[in-house]
């Protein structure tokens, strides 16, 4: 993929996404390698922020609703984020966490099922989204059960019971990354509904949920769509299950008619049944700015440019020797997204190590460095002076450092 005839300047000169990186409000002297977990700020967020807190609720009050359109945000900036993920209008809506859709999409999903109690997942799919799962069973009863089933060959996997088949496209730790088209086929052909979770797919490539036929899709936005942290996430409802969908979390603005204040529960039959109290609108706001960084860009172009520089990654790694320390723990290129898996016993401490040089990955336990490609920002001048910063860590030993050591709150 990366021919070493190429320096890291050439690469970036020959770049056509290096423009982009100027959309962002980056810090000096700061290699930002976890976009995975936190995108950065991107300068149109920045400005909205401003705007929306000094002149829209600061002088315009409750007005805003209506005169800044914030009752329709949540469609607007879904509409936005299902451009990046394959999904016609009217299918994705933004609101709540993702923690909170899975449990909407579950309840839902096993009501248009009801001859079938089996939920079934990966034992190392993220753990928020099993832990919801094991809360929705804890109030149906003994009757349902969630099946564990291994992420390296899911197909085969897939019986007639199952009502909904919950997978991560992309998994946190190892990058590994599911083929969305040929599992949702297969669990098709035994009725079985799709439930894919985006946190790690929407903004880093290309995806297809109209064209691969899902059912439905969960996803965040704080990662690789840079919306912030805790920026609220989405949830996508195929068109042709919207009639029929029917989530138990029946707030106010899912009603069909919110503001005629009737004492009984109408659904909205459409995705945006999916919003229950009111919106945040701050957040959301930040949010559709920082969409605007996806202007003139390809998730085709974006995919390119990850693929090259992890490549570049390995390569520059394997040049220095970082062989000789850490183990490689992601599957092949073509079968992971856009981030990298370092094994060792000392992940955590080698990664404090590293931040301290002003190179910033993150740590997943138990013995994971883990580093996340977003090319909107990353150059590969930054690739490779991150590989130059581990090497010399891992050559003397910084880690060993006590500071580097202590594990902190958030790891």
């Amino acid at each position: 993929m990366i021919n070493k005839v190429f320096s890291a300047k050439q690469l970036d000169d020959k770049d056509p996404l290096r423009h982009v990186a100027e959309r962002f409000s980056l810090p000096p002297n700061t290699v930002y390698l976890d976009g995975n977990s936190l995108g950065p700020l991107p300068k149109a967020a920045q400005t909205r922020a401003q705007e929306v807190v000094n002149n829209q609720w600061g002088t315009d009050l409750i007005k805003s609703w209506n005169c800044h359109d914030w009752i329709n945000l949540p469609q607007k900036v879904g509409d936005k984020i299902g451009a990046l993920i394959g999904a016609g209008k009217g299918q994705v809506v933004c609101c709540d966490s993702i923690s909170i859709n899975l449990f909407k999409v579950l309840s839902a999903a096993l009501k248009m099922r009801p001859e079938r109690k089996v939920i079934a997942t990966t034992r190392d799919n993220f753990p928020t989204d099993i832990y919801m799962v094991q809360g929705l069973l804890s109030l149906l009863g003994d009757e349902y059960s969630i099946r564990y089933i291994d992420e390296a060959d899911v197909e085969s996997q897939l019986t007639d019971d199952i009502a909904v088949l919950m997978l991560t496209q992309v998994n946190f730790r190892s990058g590994f990354k599911q083929n969305m088209e040929a599992v949702t086929r297969q669990a098709h052909t035994m009725g079985i509904l799709t439930l894919w979770d985006l946190a790690h797919s929407a903004g880093a490539f290309v995806v297809e949920l109209d064209e691969c036929q899902v059912d439905f899709a969960v996803g965040c936005t704080y990662k690789y769509l840079n919306g912030g942290p805790g920026s609220p996430a989405f949830v996508y409802v195929a068109k042709r299950h919207q009639e029929e969908y029917r989530q138990p979390l029946s707030g106010w603005m899912g009603h069909k008619s919110p503001f005629a204040f009737t004492p009984d529960y109408e659904a909205q039959n459409s995705v945006n049944q999916n919003l229950c109290g009111t919106p945040a609108i701050l957040s959301m706001s930040v949010l559709d700015a920082a969409l605007s960084v996806f202007e003139s860009v390809t998730l085709k172009a974006i995919d390119e440019k990850s693929k090259k520089l992890q490549a570049f990654f390995a390569a520059e790694g394997k040049r220095a020797g970082l062989c000789d320390y850490m183990e490689i723990v992601s599957p092949a290129i073509e079968n992971r997204g856009s981030q990298l898996a370092l094994s060792h016993p000392d992940a955590y401490a080698i990664c404090q190590a590293w931040i301290a040089e002003g190179v910033i990955a993150d740590f997943r336990a138990p013995n994971i460095l883990r580093i996340g490609f977003a090319p909107l920002y990353l150059s590969f001048a930054d690739v490779e002076l991150a590989v130059l910063k581990l090497a010399e860590i891992m050559r003397n030993k910084t880690y060993e450092n006590e500071v580097f050591q202590r594990k902190q709150h958030v790891t």
